[in-house]
This record gives structure tokens, C-alpha cells and sequence, in this order.
């Protein structure tokens, strides 16, 4: 990965003023289905990511996720633990990753599912694109990404700086992780300006919402209408679910009932709809001031 630093550098394609972490094409993912998951920070991605990739697996998928956030707690429902990132294998071994084995960074989870914590930069220092293209790379270096059918990227909150935007220039579709309220509204349309900025140099295409923590859809509904989005999925906000990260585990493996069954069937409703192909959407993003006008006046 190369950051372009220059501020006289005429083509800025990723967005006009910015410094961009650009894309090495040998570290790019050609063989899986790749789902990258924003949103708000605490609004769910973890919980929807780790219960997504169990849907795909039980579809029959072969399943890798990657988690992209200093915390790296992505994985930690499917591993059942707080799993070594790549950054901190890499330390161990002085970044010499040809002395690094599968097993020292990938931890097979719940489902058959492979779980990777890319994890971060020390605060305030370093580059979390940086940080996914070495993780990217040692997984095209152990031939990893050549057996699995779907990759998903679960980002550090609603950071879109070039760094944590980065996972965006390996994705197919992104999905916007949101809750029926103004701040989470709010934080999507910056994802989704990002999305479009990564768009136009790379595949990577809006493919819609996932309502999450929400009894209403009111307020969501208003904001996709005025700027093109489809909420794809509609979780509740069950304790159940809550339930189910204290006890260290994805729904699937909650006792069942209605409610968990339910929400079960909608995760794999959703990932069937995905790996079918979901249509990219066109979206226009709001200024500031005009979602404050459609949802901050009510």
C-alpha cells in the first residue's frame, strides 16, 4: 500500500483534497464475494457481521472474516476469545511475513467460519490502510483467499478517512449498518460519500442498509427514499441479541426460540440475497444541513 502525499498532485480520484491510501493491485481480492460493513460506532456491525458470516456458512459458503478495527473484537462471538491481530504477529517476527504460518493469524470460528483481527496503528500514529493491505497480503501469500467464496470486512466505526475507507477498494457491495435515529442516519450518509468516492477507480458499489437495534423504520425509510437507498434486512432491538455477545456467541447458537429463530431466518434470508447478487444502487448523499431539515426538526 502507498499513500500519495503530494498536495500539487493534479488527480485526486478518490476525492478532491484528500490523501489517499491507494490500492497495490497484487494484494486485491479476485475469487471471493467481498461485503465491506460500516456504520455508526456501537450501532451493531460486529453483531451483524460475525451472525452474516455464520448465514453464509450455512449456506454452504466458505467464509473469511476480517476484522478492521484496534479493538479487534470482530471475531470474538465465533472464536469465543480476544484473537492476536496480524499487526501484532507481524511485531513478533520483526514484519518478516515469510516467517509467519496460517496459524498464527487465522483462528477457525463457530461455523467453519475463518476469522482474521487486522487490528490498528497505535493511537495517533500509522495508517489503518496500511494495516488492511498487509493482513490482505498475507492472505494472498498463504493462498487463503483462492478457497473462499465470501470475505467480510467489519470497519472501525463511521471512520472514513483514505486509511479505514481502504477496505472499500477490495469490496463488491457495502453495507450500511444503521439504527432508526438521526446520528446513525447521519453517520450513513458520510459512508455513503465515501462509497461513491472509492467507486469511481474502484468495483466497489452501494448495496444498502441493514437496519439494526430498530422497532421503526420511519426515519430510515425518509432518508432512503430522499437519497436512493434499499434497506436489504430489519433486526429488532432484542435482548436477546444483546444476550447473545455477553455469552460470547452468535445467534445461531442461542436456545431457540421465536424472536432468535426469527432473526435467524432473516440473517440467512439476507445472505442468500447477497451471494445471489445484490443490484448496486445509485445514490446521491444529502449536504449537512438538509438531513437536519428531512429527520432534525421533527
Amino acid at each position: 500500500m502507498t499513500a500519495s502525499t503530494s498536495s500539487h498532485n493534479s488527480t485526486r480520484p478518490d476525492g478532491a483534497g484528500s490523501v489517499q491510501v491507494q490500492l497495490d493491485p497484487s494484494v486485491s481480492i479476485d475469487t471471493a464475494k467481498v461485503f465491506a460493513v460500516y456504520g455508526k460506532g456501537g450501532i451493531g456491525k460486529s453483531t451483524t457481521s460475525s451472525n452474516l458470516s455464520v448465514a453464509f456458512s450455512k449456506l454452504g459458503k466458505r467464509v473469511l472474516q476480517i476484522g478492521c478495527d484496534p479493538k479487534h473484537d470482530s471475531t470474538f462471538t465465533l472464536t469465543k476469545t480476544l484473537v492476536p491481530t496480524v499487526i501484532d504477529v507481524l511485531e513478533s517476527v520483526d514484519f518478516h511475513s515469510e516467517e509467519l504460518q496460517v496459524e498464527d493469524f487465522v483462528y477457525e470460528g463457530f461455523g467453519g467460519v475463518l476469522c482474521v483481527e487486522a487490528g490498528g496503528p497505535p493511537a495517533g500514529t500509522g495508517c489503518g490502510g496500511y494495516v488492511v493491505g498487509q493482513t490482505v497480503k498475507l492472505l494472498k501469500e498463504q493462498h487463503l483467499l483462492e478457497d473462499t467464496d465470501v470475505v467480510i470486512f467489519d470497519v472501525l466505526g463511521d471512520v472514513v478517512c483514505g486509511g479505514f475507507a481502504s477496505p472499500l477498494q477490495h469490496a463488491d457491495r457495502a453495507l450500511i449498518v444503521t439504527a432508526n435515529d438521526f446520528d446513525s442516519i447521519f453517520a450513513m450518509n458520510r459512508i455513503v460519500a465515501a462509497i461513491l468516492a472509492k467507486s469511481k477507480n474502484y468495483k466497489v458499489r452501494v448495496g444498502g442498509v441493514v437496519a439494526n437495534r430498530s422497532a421503526g423504520l420511519d426515519q430510515i425509510d425518509r432518508f432512503n427514499s430522499a437519497v436512493g437507498l434499499k434497506t436489504l434486512a430489519h433486526f429488532p432491538d432484542l435482548d436477546a441479541i444483546r444476550r447473545s455477545r455477553l455469552q460470547k456467541s452468535t445467534l445461531f447458537e442461542m436456545d431457540p426460540t421465536p424472536e432468535i429463530e426469527a432473526v435467524q431466518n432473516e440473517y440467512l434470508r439476507l445472505a442468500e440475497a447477497l451471494y445471489e447478487g445484490a443490484d448496486p444502487l445509485v445514490v446521491e448523499p444529502m449536504k449537512d444541513r438538509e438531513i437536519f431539515d428531512l429527520l432534525g426538526f421533527d
